[in-house]
């Protein structure tokens, strides 16, 4: 006959112990802990959680607890570890374009604050420190920018321009696309970067078109640069802001731009590269444009129809940071020089593509202006939202540009004037 259940109550021995109870089952001894007398166990519940188990011992129904699987922990890898694999996982799917402003933001703004940040660790309130660091920084760069202007020109330095609360706002939205996947992993149970209150108020942006004779100026200066390159370097930088300026490509289209592409007897040129099909298009060259286009064509060590109009020194495709760090930025620094000595207004926020908004303005500031469907083919727009909203800037202007377009593009086939000429 098989032996009755017995059992006992094992009380805790000191404060924060469990309540147990040990009995025989099955011809062994058995022992089961309940819990603590915070969680509400004493004696008597204990006693009653002991004859239950007894009974269902005899009646053969009971049986041992099974273990409880423990999982191993997870290792959360830093923001850096985590960032890189992430970034070398989606940049097949990216342009170009992408793949520069996402590495640029990543290498120079969050990786120097969370490189070493655990995943897990980062919150709210850490995102909203990184925010905050971001402007003192920018304030910080004003300031000495305004004191660097004071300078004599021989003793100014070369100084970054602070971000904007925009760029700002752009960076926390990379991050939070980043912990996004963080979240799905999970290292964090939500994504402390998302939502509208982790980002700076932006301002309007003006999207400025440049005057007549700012376009005159920042040509010169960048044949100034030209003039002054080294030895080797291909000198197109008076070139490539003339197509900028005045034929209106993206700068992805120009720094894709062939010589088989450009016909300089018919004065034409075809953007055979572009984002969209409204981009492939054909567009008509200015007089002005012609003559510097032909002039650079005969000096390049790379003329040949496959190769390309703007290549780098080695004859390979440059990038567009390139040319807004280091070719457009510097000219604009000269001709804004030039611009204040003449007692002429300063351009400001110059960009590849405020260039191209400028070559829409010039046209429409024509004594006989074109189109809105010529201006919109010409640039390749699909929606004339874009084209008309340009032209009712220009239209409010109060400057009367006329006369001057004519002397600046060569409207009426005039030569290259020369001071561009005397540039290069």
């Amino acid at each position: 006959m098989p032996r009755k259940p017995t059992g006992h109550v094992v009380p805790p021995k000191k404060k924060g112990h469990s309540w147990a109870i040990r009995f025989y089952a099955y011809g062994e001894r058995r022992f089961e802990t309940l819990g603590t007398s915070e969680e509400g166990w004493n004696r008597n519940k204990a006693e009653a959680a002991l004859r239950h188990v007894l009974a269902d011992v005899e009646r053969g129904t009971w049986a041992p607890p099974e273990p409880r699987v423990v999982d191993a922990p997870v290792k959360v890898p830093d923001f850096h570890q985590f960032a890189s694999e992430w970034f070398a996982e989606a940049e097949v799917e990216w342009s170009e374009r992408t793949k520069v402003d996402y590495g640029w933001r990543l290498t120079n703004h969050l990786l120097p604050y969370f490189a070493r940040h655990r995943v897990s660790a980062i919150t709210v309130e850490e995102v909203n420190r990184y925010r905050r660091c971001k402007v003192r920084e920018a304030q910080s760069l004003r300031k000495a920018r305004r004191v660097n202007a004071k300078l004599p020109k021989g003793e100014r330095k070369r100084l970054p321009r602070p971000l904007s609360n925009g760029s700002i706002n752009k960076t926390i939205r990379l991050l939070a696309t980043i912990l996004e996947e963080a979240v799905e992993k999970p290292y964090l149970d939500q994504n402390p970067a998302r939502g509208r209150k982790r980002l700076l108020k932006e301002s309007k942006p003006s999207r400025p078109f440049l005057q007549p004779e700012q376009v005159t100026a920042l040509l010169v200066a960048a044949g100034e640069l030209d003039s002054k390159a080294r030895s080797g370097d291909t000198r197109r930088r008076q070139p490539l802001v003339a197509v900028l300026t005045l034929a209106g490509l993206r700068i992805g289209e120009a720094l894709s731009l062939r010589w088989r592409d450009v016909s300089l007897g018919a004065r034409k040129l075809r953007v055979a590269d572009a984002k969209t099909d409204a981009g492939i298009r054909e567009v008509d060259l200015t007089p002005t444009l012609q003559e510097i286009l032909t002039e650079y064509r005969t000096r390049t060590r790379f003329s040949k129809p496959a190769d390309l109009v703007f290549p780098t020194s080695q004859g390979r495709h440059d990038s567009e940071s390139n040319v807004r760090s280091r070719f457009l930025a510097r000219a604009v620094e000269i001709a804004n020089e030039d611009l204040e000595e003449r007692g002429s207004d300063p351009m400001h926020a110059v960009t590849p593509h405020s260039l191209r908004r400028t070559f829409i303005s010039l046209l429409f500031s024509l004594p006989r202006p074109p189109s809105v469907p010529y201006v919109m083919a010409q640039v390749g727009h699909t929606d004339p939202k874009v084209t008309l909203g340009i032209y009712a800037k220009v239209i409010a202007s109060k400057d009367d540009h006329g006369a001057a377009l004519d002397d600046l593009i060569g409207i009426m086939d005039d030569p290259i004037s020369d001071r561009v000429r005397g540039a290069v």
